[in-house]
């Protein structure tokens, strides 16, 4: 992974974003379809398809790109010295454009119209502290499993962690500055108001950079590039 080529690694960072978003918005779009008035059981099924859906992507493109689908995955592992920084101003932008296509691509594959901006307003104290209670979980999940070489079982770690914090969390633990931005685009049952998008985004970097401190005292001791290698199933990494 970490000898693949920066625009194979940019696109794999694209496909995968875009995979996410349209899962995180399909999936609600199909929820609300399928169980009008039921606001449970649409999450239980938004969840159920968003924490299955992450284990996938990130087999399908962590052995090229790490898999992080997400700006503050990015920023932290930068931080610990597992991608360069250089790299990461060509990560954070891919992850952006993939989540805001992915929800374009779920708008169109339900018949809607391709971009309708959210109304859903998500900024209150209560979700906005949720965000960094969910951002630090995500952050410690992968740099524990990292650091302490479990990088096998990230995929299905993380999955479970998003997964299990849509319902911990009363925000629903978006937990991704980059799929706050692609929720703009879809006023869906997972959408999100552009004027609540800022607030999420501190918000979550708040959360990361209190996860980067937790992981530096808690897992001590990290070799350059270890970190870039944090959702690669060890087996396939080192086939």
């Amino acid at each position: 992974m970490a000898g693949a080529p920066l625009p194979r690694r940019l696109l794999a960072e694209f496909m995968g974003s875009t995979f996410l978003a349209a899962t995180v918005i399909g999936s609600g779009i199909a929820a609300a379809e399928l169980s009008p008035g039921d606001t449970g059981l649409q999450l239980l099924e938004n969840a159920a398809a968003t924490a299955t859906g992450l284990f996938t992507f990130i087999l399908m493109f962590g052995q090229i790109s790490g898999a992080h689908f997400n700006p503050v995955v990015s920023l932290v592992d930068s931080a610990l010295g597992g991608l360069r920084r250089r790299d990461l101003l060509g990560y954070i932008p891919a992850q952006v454009a993939g989540c805001i296509v992915g929800a374009v691509v779920a708008n169109l594959m339900f018949s809607l119209t391709a971009i309708s901006i959210s109304t859903h307003h998500r900024a209150s104290e209560g979700h906005l502290f949720a965000e960094i209670v969910a951002t630090f979980g995500l952050l410690l999940v992968i740099f524990s499993l990292a650091r302490s070489r479990r990088g096998d079982i990230a995929p299905a770690a993380v999955g479970a962690y998003i997964g299990a914090a849509y319902f911990f969390t009363s925000s629903t633990s978006f937990a991704n500055p980059a799929i706050d931005v692609g929720r703009m685009f879809s006023d869906t049952f997972a959408g999100i108001a552009p004027a609540s998008v800022p607030a999420f985004v501190l918000f979550q970097l708040v959360g990361g950079a209190v996860a980067l401190a937790a992981i530096r005292i808690l897992y001590p001791g990290i070799t350059p590039g270890e970190a870039s290698e944090i959702l690669v199933p060890q087996g396939v990494a080192d086939g």
